[in-house]
C-alpha cells in the first residue's frame, strides 16, 4: 500500500506547488495523474521517488517512509536517460550488481524477450529507435521487481502508433508482478487505456480535484463505447478542475477540450 497522507509543498520562493494531498493506493493498482499545466504531477511523482522532501506531511510505502530514493520504488522519465557507454543488456542490469551474475542474466534477459529487444541485447543505445530505447528503460525499471513503480509522461514524445505498442508492453510485465503504478499523463486516451482510476488534480495550488473510476476489462479498445465514454468522463472532470472559483456556470459540451 503506497499512503500519501496531508503532503504539501513550497519551495524557497514561496511557491506553493502542492497541499493537502491524500492519496492511498493499494497495491498493484495503476492511477494516472491527470491535470493542467502547473498543477503538481511531476512534484508529487519526484516527493513519491524520494527524490525531493515535502513541507509537510507523510508518504509511506507498506508503512515505511519514504524520505530518499527508494530501492522498492522504480522511476520511468520521460526520456529514456540509457548510459551511452553500456550495451542494451547492461542498461538493463545497471541496477543489479548486487546479485549473483546468473540470476543478473537471467532477470535482463527476461526483460529484454518481455519487451521484444532480446535480439538487441548487444547493441548500442545510439544505434536503437526513440520506441526501442524507451522500451529499454521500461524494462530496466521492471527488472528490479519494485513495488512502486512511477512513470512520468514516458511515452510523450512517440508516435500514437508506437505509443499504443509500448502499452501493451507496459502491461504485459505490470500483470507479472502487479507493482503500484502511479503515471503522469496529458493524455486522457491514454489514462483510460492503462489505469483503474484517475486522479484529477486542480492548480494553485495543486490538489486532487476529483477521482474517475476506470473499471475496464482488459485489453481494452481505446474505439470502443466504454472506453470513449471514460475518456468524456475525465475531460468533463478537467474542464472542472480549470475553472476559477466563482458562481457556477453552464458546463461546456461532452467532449470539449480542456487545454
Amino acid at each position: 500500500m503506497l499512503d500519501v497522507s496531508d503532503l504539501s509543498k513550497t519551495y524557497a520562493d514561496g511557491t506553493r506547488a502542492l497541499t493537502g494531498i491524500e492519496l492511498h493506493v493499494p497495491a498493484g493498482e495503476i492511477v494516472a495523474l491527470v491535470g493542467g499545466s502547473g498543477c503538481g504531477k511531476t512534484t508529487l511523482l519526484r516527493l513519491v521517488a524520494g527524490l525531493d522532501r515535502p513541507s509537510t506531511g507523510s508518504i509511506r510505502l507498506d508503512g515505511e517512509a519514504i524520505t530518499a530514493p527508494h530501492p522498492y520504488v522504480g522511476l520511468v522519465f520521460q526520456e529514456p536517460r540509457l548510459l551511452p557507454w553500456l550495451s542494451v543488456a547492461d542498461n538493463v542490469g545497471f541496477g543489479l550488481a548486487a546479485l549473483p551474475a546468473g540470476e543478473r542474466r537471467a532477470r535482463v534477459a527476461h526483460a529484454l524477450e518481455r519487451v521484444g529487444l532480446s535480439a538487441h541485447a548487444e547493441r548500442w543505445p545510439r544505434e536503437l529507435s526513440g520506441g526501442q530505447q524507451q522500451r529499454v528503460s521500461i524494462a530496466r525499471a521492471f527488472v528490479a521487481n519494485p513495488r512502486v513503480l512511477l512513470l512520468d509522461e514516458p511515452f510523450s514524445a512517440l508516435d500514437a502508433f508506437t505509443r499504443r505498442d509500448l502499452h501493451g508492453h507496459l502491461l504485459a510485465l505490470w500483470a507479472e508482478t502487479k507493482p503500484t503504478i502511479l503515471i503522469v499523463t496529458h493524455d486522457v486516451s491514454e489514462a483510460v487505456a492503462l489505469a483503474d482510476r484517475a486522479v484529477v488534480m486542480r492548480p494553485s495550488p495543486g490538489r486532487l480535484d476529483d477521482t474517475v473510476p476506470l473499471s475496464l476489462s482488459r485489453p481494452r479498445d481505446p474505439a470502443s463505447a466504454p472506453s470513449e465514454a471514460a475518456v468524456r468522463r475525465i475531460l468533463a472532470a478537467l474542464d472542472r478542475s480549470l475553472r476559477p472559483p466563482g458562481p457556477a456556470v453552464a458546463a461546456p459540451a461532452e467532449g470539449a477540450a480542456w487545454w
